[in-house]
């Protein structure tokens, strides 16, 4: 019995200087740009292939939803959208067949129209939920799942998942029931697991990562939060999961939940102004810095 439990002892203190002697994470960054005359390119998500999808501003001023693969440009316009930047369009989901999701304001009712587009056959599917508006669609995984919000008949706001043409809701706990506060952004991974967030009745953000069709939710907390709270963004097939963190002065940092260990990060070019969105398995990261004339830089980091 003694020799067993020395046994135990030695390999939880092993364990232990294993994991502190684990070294910290080091990000690599460079600027992302559609082509040579965007006056901005968006980065949300990017794909195990390294594709990325967002959003460009043109040389005139218009907005396009766009996938990124090497230098090579995809601009994708849905012929129901307006182009006014600020107010999309844009992909927000990327998933490893090349098929995007995202969302844009409609040029004629003002309201959103949510779809998917697939980047082979070059065609757009509009996501429809019975008798709700403002759709958005902002994760898409391999099996063709996919996450986003909606507004219902009632004026409430729901997240949703959509597998084929079943839609089911998903409201975290403690978010405010109304719109535009309620549930935002989500992604899911190719296990099914979702990450949303959500404003609560005080305008804080709350985040959370469900699984079970949205019948158990987990919150997360970002690495030194401060009253804005945190939004949780992109989560990988192997659990890694991308966010952001608005600290105590109101600035805001990517997080990068990795091995149970969350680091914060910052673009160089945007310490405290660093927002990230998307993650691959491969630790490749997306996101923006900065506040520049359309809404900032995109960037892409690499984690290892």
């Amino acid at each position: 019995m003694k020799r067993s439990i020395l046994g135990v002892l030695l390999i939880l203190t092993f364990v232990a200087v294993g994991i502190a002697a684990a070294p910290p994470l080091t990000f690599t960054f460079k600027d992302v740009h559609a082509n040579k005359t965007a006056q901005e390119t968006d980065t949300y998500a990017i794909n195990i292939n390294g594709m990325i999808a967002g959003d460009y501003v043109d040389s005139a001023g218009a907005q396009h939803p766009m996938i990124l693969a090497g230098a090579k440009l995809t601009t994708a316009n849905h012929a129901g959208c307006s182009t006014t930047p600020g107010v999309s369009p844009a992909f927000y989901g990327l998933n490893s067949l090349g098929v995007a999701a995202g969302y844009c304001t409609s040029s004629t009712t003002g309201n959103t129209i949510a779809f998917t587009y697939n980047s082979v056959t070059k065609k757009f599917t509009n996501i429809n939920i019975k008798g709700g508006t403002n759709i958005q669609a902002s994760g898409i995984n391999d099996k063709g799942a996919v996450v986003g919000t909606y507004v219902d008949s009632a004026g409430k706001a729901h997240g949703f998942l959509k597998v084929g043409t079943k839609i089911t809701n998903i409201d975290p706990p403690g978010a405010a029931s109304g719109t535009p506060v309620g549930p935002a952004d989500g992604f899911i991974n190719n296990a099914g697991v979702i990450t949303i967030f959500a404003s609560d009745s005080t305008g804080k953000l709350i985040s959370f990562t469900t699984a079970n069709n949205g019948k158990t939710f987990k919150a997360f907390h970002g690495k030194g939060e401060g009253p804005i709270g945190t939004a949780i963004h992109n989560i990988n097939n192997k659990g890694d999961i991308v966010a952001t963190v608005f600290d105590s002065a109101g600035n805001r940092h990517g997080i990068l939940l990795h091995l149970g260990i969350q680091h914060v990060f910052d673009d160089p070019n945007g310490v405290g102004a660093t927002r990230a969105d998307g993650l691959n398995d491969k630790l490749g990261i997306v996101g923006r810095y900065g506040s520049g004339v359309f809404g900032g830089t995109g960037f892409f980091a690499q984690a290892k």
